[in-house]
């Protein structure tokens, strides 16, 4: 199974445009930050690492290095600036679904970003972080609500690229929808 998710390893296998426009890095910041201010809508930033990621209302998001999916894609919604927020649940529905598609696992979501796999935190959208590989012993602890992992979940390893790629599709596919026609 291909662990990290390069450019070279993950556009030939994209379905749709999101993600063409990509950039991948070992460790960095936040990948909110590679994506330059005129990036083209879809564009995708990819780390194994991020060093200062933040969850809502500035928590920290902790992931040992090369076990979760961290990305951000870039969207330029030509919509009225009050159902802005309501990207953040297109988002977590297709985080959601992606999940659902590559595991078979049910993902609930808390309002307004985070997706749960049995009450325990998953994965935190817009930017997305989903605890793809990470051990059990490895979850952080002092957290308020409790963190899995997929691979707590499905007691084996998931294709971080493949959740990606899926992940993509969804919120293609969901963004696209939520536009005005």
């Amino acid at each position: 199974m291909e662990e990290t998710p390069t450019r070279e390893a993950v556009v030939p296998r994209l379905r749709g445009r999101f993600g063409r426009e990509y950039t991948y890095v070992e460790s960095c910041p936040s990948t909110q930050r590679l994506l330059p201010p005129d990036a083209p809508e879809g564009a995708v930033s990819v780390t194994g690492e991020q060093t200062e990621g933040r969850g809502r209302l500035g928590r920290r998001w902790e992931a040992p290095a090369g076990t979760s999916l961290l990305c951000s894609v870039q969207l330029r919604p030509s919509v009225n600036a009050a159902r802005l927020p309501q990207l953040t649940v297109v988002g977590a529905e297709a985080c959601a679904e992606a999940i659902r598609v590559l595991t078979g696992l049910e993902p609930a979501l808390k309002h307004p970003n985070d997706v749960l796999i049995g009450g325990r935190k998953v994965a935190v959208v817009l930017g997305v972080g989903v605890n793809a590989n990470v051990p059990a012993g490895e979850l952080p602890t002092e957290v308020r609500i409790p963190p899995t992992s997929l691979l707590v979940e499905t007691g084996s390893p998931v294709d971080r690229i493949e959740l990606l790629v899926e992940l993509l599709a969804s919120l293609e596919r969901r963004y696209d929808a939520w536009l005005p026609a």
